[in-house]
């Protein structure tokens, strides 16, 4: 399906501008590329192909969604970002949250991810249980990638490639540790983490293990883990996707 995005005004194009410079200065003071990057990635991926529901409409915002169990912390990503979303009115929650995604990967030394505005705010957050569980196999993840939001095999590796960033915290989601040895960083580190095995200190999910158990997700990657400007490559590709969910179809 195509895309057509909408006309937005030239002082719109302004709040965007100015809403990605202070997000810059608030991830270099705080340190909170990875929960800005999880904010974004939840908002989007509640999205549901079927019924043209959830996706990255600014429904964060709702302390209702916020409660998800798969959201634990995502509330301190939204109290840090309202000060900055109170000097910019104009700017709606869903364009700002998804703007917040893509300056993580940005100023983390990752791709440049395209960013089209437009995305209108949505009054009602999406029901419970459309994110992915870390506890699950390929088959889940091929559930809710690919049978609900519509994205594929390549995109649900890549996007996976974004755990290069942050840590899980035990009372968040019941795990502990970081999948690099450097958490602030966007690199392939990852895939590189994966493809070695198990390292002490280090992560890794039941849901991360499934990409080398699986035949169509390992070669994919293998082929990360050797060659990170093709990672890059796609990862910007399949974030755009995940932040579009849902907005400008045609």
């Amino acid at each position: 399906m195509g895309k057509c995005y909408p006309t937005v005004s030239e002082e719109y194009l302004a709040a965007v501008a100015k809403a990605k410079r202070k997000l810059r200065g608030l991830i270099a003071e705080k340190n909170c590329a990875p929960l800005m990057l999880r904010l974004a990635w939840h908002s989007a991926g509640t999205f549901d192909v079927s019924s043209r529901t959830g996706g990255p409409f600014g429904t964060m915002k709702n302390p209702a969604e916020q409660a998800h169990a798969a959201n634990a912390g995502l509330d301190i990503a939204v109290r840090l970002l309202e000060p900055i979303k109170e000097q910019l009115p104009l700017l709606s929650y869903a364009d700002f949250y998804q703007l917040a995604g893509v300056v993580a990967v940005e100023v983390t030394g990752g791709p440049e991810v395209p960013f089209h505005p437009g995305r209108q705010d949505k009054p009602e957050p999406p029901p419970e249980g459309r994110l992915p569980d870390a506890t699950q196999g390929s088959d889940h993840l091929r559930q809710v990638f690919s049978t609900q939001m519509g994205l594929s095999d390549k995109d649900i590796v890549a996007l996976s490639g974004g755990h290069t960033l942050g840590r899980c915290h035990k009372e968040r989601s019941g795990f502990e540790g970081a999948w690099t040895s450097n958490p602030l960083i966007f690199d392939n580190s990852y895939f590189t983490e994966l493809v070695s095995g198990e390292k002490e200190g280090l992560l890794q999910l039941p849901s991360d293990k499934a990409l080398m158990a699986d035949p169509a997700f390992r070669p994919l990657v293998e082929k990360y883990a050797a060659d990170e400007d093709t990672f890059f490559a796609d990862y910007a590709e399949a974030h755009l996707k995940l932040s579009e969910l849902g907005f400008a179809e045609e």
